[in-house]
């Protein structure tokens, strides 16, 4: 497994506060695939707070790609729901557990707040 996603995984519990601040709960199953080799990561999504783990159990959700696919979602150049449009991944279960977890991902590169282009827009307006 890669370094990246190793440290994705890694910080998600210290990043949680801030990203799930919603009622949604359950446990998403991340298989990343690679060659003949199937990496499977465990999480559990509580109001605020996640927990990491390897190991296998029933969940709510589950989402399978790429290891590849995957360090493209993590570093924002690709996106998760155009991916299973795409039949780059799978994605079944529960799917709110998933756009929950997107909030993890970042945006892609030069992405900006449409607020603030608004803002700027509107000032040289005047």
């Amino acid at each position: 497994m890669s370094e990246a996603v190793e440290r994705f995984f890694a910080s998600l519990p210290a990043r949680a506060p801030a990203v799930l601040r919603t009622p949604t709960a359950g446990t998403l199953q991340i298989d990343l695939a690679t060659g003949n080799r199937t990496e499977h990561w465990l999480i559990e999504l509580r109001p605020g707070s996640v927990q990491v783990s390897r190991e296998r159990r029933p969940a709510d959700a589950t989402w399978t790609s790429s290891v590849d696919l995957f360090e493209r979602l993590i570093i924002g150049e690709a996106q998760g729901i155009a991916a299973v449009f795409r039949n780059e991944a799978t994605f079944s279960g529960n799917v709110v557990l998933f756009l929950a977890f997107r909030r993890f991902f970042p945006d892609p590169p030069g992405t900006r707040d449409p607020r603030a282009t608004a803002r700027a827009q509107a000032g040289r307006a005047r």
